[in-house]
């Protein structure tokens, strides 16, 4: 599904392929994030939007970028590190150095456009450092935390 998101007088393309699995994949602006929707939040119902018409280009449009890639493939260098997915605010950290982590556990919050963003392990493993504090602001791509092994 496509949509169109205003935040702070700035739209974006939002396109989200399933809101039903997790990770649920969206694709801002052309670049995916894997977004872990947290459970047990009080929400509101979302009022029906009005769809918004794509303006008819006379010349044929090129599809959608290739997928970035979100998680490095097995043996690549970076399957040690979890990167900044945007840029912004650490607002907590939940692992130390010495944990042991499961795939999909949260091991910090990132705040970016007022919204907290969890991010989690994208496998399991044990945590050799944590590269970030409470407070600190973070660049995109990023690395925040780094596994032993």
């Amino acid at each position: 599904m496509r949509y169109k998101v205003k935040i702070e007088n700035q739209w974006f393309d939002v396109e989200i392929e399933d809101l039903r699995s997790r990770p649920v994949i969206a694709t801002v602006e052309g670049e995916s994030f894997e977004v872990w929707p947290s459970t047990g939040l009080q929400t509101q119902p979302l009022k029906a939007a009005k769809p918004v018409r794509a303006p008819v280009a006379s010349e044929p449009v090129p599809g959608p970028p290739p997928a970035r890639r979100l998680a490095p493939a097995p043996g690549d260098a970076d399957t040690k590190a979890v990167h900044a997915p945007i840029p912004g605010v650490i607002v907590s950290i939940s692992v130390q150095p010495g944990d042991d982590v499961t795939a999909g556990q949260e091991l910090c919050v990132l705040e970016a456009m007022k919204m907290n963003n969890a991010i989690r392990a994208s496998r399991a493993g044990q945590v050799a450092t944590v590269y970030v504090s409470v407070g600190q602001h973070v660049k995109h791509h990023e690395v925040l935390i780094e596994y032993a092994d």
